[in-house]
Formats: structure tokens, sequence, C-alpha cells
């Protein structure tokens, strides 16, 4: 029900060799949740070329690989307990955690990379 406000809120993807930002990005990569003709419409209506795995006739292994970076991040933004259990009501407060979160989880990145 969300897809296409969530396409809406995507922000634009900077282009890859200078040139204008694209408004959109190229692909929807998603698992078999989304397989209905609702979404693959909105994806299309965007400019989006939707990647979804059908139902009964794909496996979902070709996804994999996709998914494994939103699968990766979701488990380092999960060893925060405070942002797991969401103690915080406020948006902004919640906002302001999720946002330090990621950038510890960058630092560690560099860090790791560049001793």
């Amino acid at each position: 029900m969300m897809l296409a406000a969530t396409l809406d809120a995507v922000p634009g993807v900077r282009a890859r060799r200078g040139g204008r930002p694209r408004r959109r990005p190229d692909k929807l990569h998603a698992d078999k949740g989304y397989d209905h003709r609702r979404c693959r419409r909105e994806c299309r209506t965007r400019g989006i070329k939707p990647r979804i795995a059908r139902r009964g006739v794909e496996s979902s292994q070709k996804l994999g690989r996709h998914r494994w970076v939103v699968e990766r991040t979701l488990a380092w933004l999960n060893q925060f307990r405070r942002l797991t259990v969401r103690y915080e009501r406020r948006a902004d407060l919640h906002l302001a955690l999720t946002t330090l979160a990621c950038a510890v989880i960058c630092l560690r990145q560099v860090r790791r990379f560049c001793p």
C-alpha cells in the first residue's frame, strides 16, 4: 500500500559521470511480496523498471545478491538497541539517533579499510 509514497520519497540519484542528477532510480528490486499488477504499474508510471520476483514462477535466488545489501544494513542498525526497541516517541529524536547510528557505522567502515 505504501509503495507509491515510498517511490515518491526517494531523493534524486546522482549521475555516474557529471551531468544532471536523475530524478528516480532505473530499477526496483523487490521480493515476491510485491508481485502485484498495481505495484508494477506504479513503478512504470514513474519510469522505474520493476524487477519483482513472480510468485510460483521464479526463485528468489537472483534477488538475493541485491537484498543482501539491505539486510546487512538493517542488521548493522539492529546493533543499536535503542533503535531496535524504539524507546523514543518523538520522531525527531528517533531520526537523530538513527543518523548518529549511521554515522557510527560509517566511522567503523572507514576505520576498517583505512587503519
